[in-house]
């Protein structure tokens, strides 16, 4: 994806409000052997591009004055009830060194697994982004976690996951939870007052 920024020189508080009024956004590059860049930003562009799932999951082209580079979305403000980004990091890729990230996780097949099915399971994501580890060429916008295969009672786990080549789930050494699948209550009574 490109964006669009330019160059600032002025920081500080009022600056910025008149950055806004002007409807901008003010930003931050950092990263990489270079100094931090204070930028600006297309507020009205931002705040729609912030509503995409893959601006936040992929490697950005950032356009300023003429020379692009690439960066990742690592952190933004939102007013509190006024649809207005008040301010955007982003941090400088470099396509040879490895980056830690989170991708969205994408949940399919949930209807059609034996623990919905079969048991009116209900299923329960416990995780909604996973932190992975990969070149930036690697990164994937999301992650999918098949649950067809998911019994009532079970659990899917990181290590269950099919993982894009050359991507690695960052758990320091534990195979966390994903998903769960448990029988309600008034359910699980249902089915054993049929049984008898």
């Amino acid at each position: 994806m490109k964006v669009v920024a330019f160059n600032r020189t002025l920081q500080g508080t009022g600056a910025s409000r008149r950055l806004r009024n002007a409807g901008q956004t003010p930003g931050i590059i950092y990263g990489g052997a270079e100094a931090p860049q204070l930028i600006a930003l297309d507020g009205n562009a931002l705040f729609h591009a912030l509503k995409k799932e893959a601006f936040h999951g992929s490697v950005l082209d950032m356009e300023i004055e003429g020379k692009t580079q690439q960066v990742l979305l690592r952190d933004f403000q939102m007013h509190a009830y006024k649809q207005l980004v008040l301010h955007a990091d982003f941090q400088r890729v470099d396509a040879s060194q490895p980056i830690h990230t989170k991708v969205t996780l994408h949940f399919v097949n949930a209807e059609t697994s034996p623990a919905v099915k079969l048991s009116s399971a209900v299923i329960s994501h416990v995780m909604n982004e996973l932190e992975v580890a990969c070149l930036p060429g690697k990164l994937p916008e999301f992650i999918e976690v098949d649950l067809g295969n998911l019994e009532a009672g079970q659990s899917i786990h990181v290590n269950d996951l099919k993982l894009p080549e050359g991507v690695t789930a960052l758990t320091h050494g534990q195979n966390l939870t994903i998903a769960t699948s448990t029988v309600p209550r008034g359910a699980a009574a249902a089915a054993e007052g049929e049984e008898k």
